[in-house]
């Protein structure tokens, strides 16, 4: 994409980065985390860009607290093989409530409340306000044909699930990632330099917060996959939801500090449920 075809919505671009300055729960990269980008790779290769792990270090209680901690006891409740009915316990349910009620507590939340009440896109009260988050992203509905209640926006986006057994779709979030990498079922093959970087060395990309990258998961291949990383899950949730329902159904550009990012927009159920929603590197 070359920049004059990149025209960033100034309006979301103002939200967005007034939630990027508010989240104050973001880490700081070589201080909270490090990265290791390795390699580049190219999107039809099959070469292995990395031989070492893509993340190298993660501050040990990061994700023992808070926000953090509330979601990462969401990325076990789900299967992710398309085509399987999820089933939803009780004990599910309430954790999906109580990360709700956690992220309503911080900036990005409620400046994207504040945003989206004021024209009129969600109600305006509190509690009216969160039911509309929980139906956006948990509410499952169905992604392959003839099967009922296998995904919801936030597994597709959030954790990641897998088609035909060698393909994953979804799957744009770091701490996912690094769980999963931790764990040994996802295997890092290498990064594709953004736009505007070019020409940036691994040791230059360790400091970037958007990052697009290649790897296997499950048996399963990611060609191309990009997400945030380092941001909290209030941030995301908040920015994600912000551009679904204010982007008109359409990919929405925004220009946010020194990034320039293009947030896909994947509608399901005429924009009922969020299909898909990630970042591109612009």
């Amino acid at each position: 994409m070359s920049k004059t075809s990149f025209k960033p919505n100034k309006e979301l671009s103002a939200v967005c980065e007034q939630m990027w300055k508010a989240d104050t729960n973001r880490l700081t990269p070589e201080v909270d985390y490090s990265i290791d980008p390795q390699g580049r790779t190219r999107y039809n290769t099959t070469n292995d860009s990395a031989s070492d792990p893509f993340f190298s270090y993660l501050k040990p209680d990061v994700l023992k607290k808070g926000t953090y901690a509330a979601f990462v006891k969401l990325l076990d409740n789900y299967t992710s093989d398309t085509g399987k009915r999820e089933v939803v316990t009780q004990e599910e349910i309430n954790e999906n409530r109580i990360f709700i009620d956690l992220i309503y507590e911080t900036g990005p939340i409620q400046i994207a409340h504040k945003y989206l009440a004021s024209k009129g896109l969600v109600p305006a009260d509190r509690p009216s306000f969160k039911k509309k988050l929980y139906s956006l992203w948990f509410d499952l509905y169905s992604r392959t044909r003839g099967c009922r209640g296998d995904s919801s926006g936030f597994e597709h986006v959030f954790v990641g699930e897998t088609r035909n057994k060698e393909e994953v779709i979804g799957f744009h979030n770091w701490i996912q990632f690094y769980l999963q990498e931790k764990a040994g079922l996802v295997d890092y093959k290498g990064f594709f330099p953004n736009r505007n970087k070019r020409r940036a060395s691994s040791e230059e990309m360790k400091e970037c917060q958007l990052m697009t990258i290649k790897f296997s998961w499950k048996n399963g291949m990611k060609p191309l996959g990009s997400s945030f990383i380092g941001t909290s899950p209030e941030f995301e949730v908040a920015m994600y939801t912000v551009c679904f329902l204010a982007g008109g159904g359409k990919d929405v550009h925004l220009d946010m500090e020194e990034y320039d990012v293009i947030i896909k927009i994947h509608e399901y159920s005429g924009g009922k449920y969020i299909g898909s929603c990630y970042p591109q590197a612009a």
